[in-house]
């Protein structure tokens, strides 16, 4: 897996701080809307922004939480839940999401994209 996040290119989001624990923020990265989500103090996920099923940039600004074992984000209009670490949907498989590889670095989210 080290050999794949290589191959992407690393962009500096914010500083990990900036993002209140169990929220997310938007990213511009490469004209894509990016959601960085910070779970707890030191997990983070990244998924695309854009809900398919509500056909608006929105997911940055859903609900966090868990359905079982899977940390999600509740989709602030249909509620749909995405799952943080592998973008699926899981009431609707077919509009599933990207997800894109995160780290901190001395304090800073970076995001792979």
């Amino acid at each position: 897996m080290h050999r794949d996040i290589q191959l992407h290119n690393w962009n500096a989001i914010c500083a990990v701080d900036e993002i209140v624990p169990d929220t997310g923020v938007c990213a511009l990265l490469n004209g894509r809307q990016v959601a960085v989500f910070r779970v707890g103090q030191e997990r983070l996920f990244a998924i695309d922004n854009y809900d398919p099923n509500a056909h608006a940039a929105v997911l940055s600004r859903g609900l966090v939480g868990s359905i079982g074992e899977r940390i999600v984000v509740a989709s602030p209009i249909y509620k749909h839940h995405f799952d943080l670490q592998t973008g699926e949907c899981l009431e609707a498989p077919a509009h599933s999401v990207s997800s894109f590889p995160v780290r901190i670095e001395n304090g800073t989210v970076w995001v792979a994209a």
